[in-house]
């Protein structure tokens, strides 16, 4: 019975590590503090150097939100493509 109640304990220890969803706070080399995020992305601590990173973020957010197709693995199409929002290729419909 002790073995399997420290087996027990090990995997629910080893699952709340697993669960940890914070950020986690770093240091560069070059002594910059910050902050790794779950997603595998990185940010400045420093409200004033995070913030081109934020609008940097954001826009590449909009440009996802607005691309047409990508359904099912097919290609996405951004805007300022040539086929971006052309309608139908059927010439009766045109």
């Amino acid at each position: 019975m002790g073995r399997a109640a420290v087996v027990v304990a090990a995997l629910l220890l080893a699952a709340a590590a697993g669960a940890q969803t914070g950020a986690i706070e770093a240091t560069t080399s070059g002594g910059e503090k910050v902050r790794l995020l779950p997603d595998g992305r990185w940010e400045y601590v420093d409200p004033k150097k995070a913030e081109p990173q934020r609008k940097a973020r954001e826009a590449v957010t909009e440009r996802e939100r607005s691309a047409q197709g990508g359904w099912f693995g097919g290609r996405k199409i951004y805007e300022g493509d040539k086929d971006y929002n052309r309608g139908s290729l059927n010439p009766n419909r045109r």
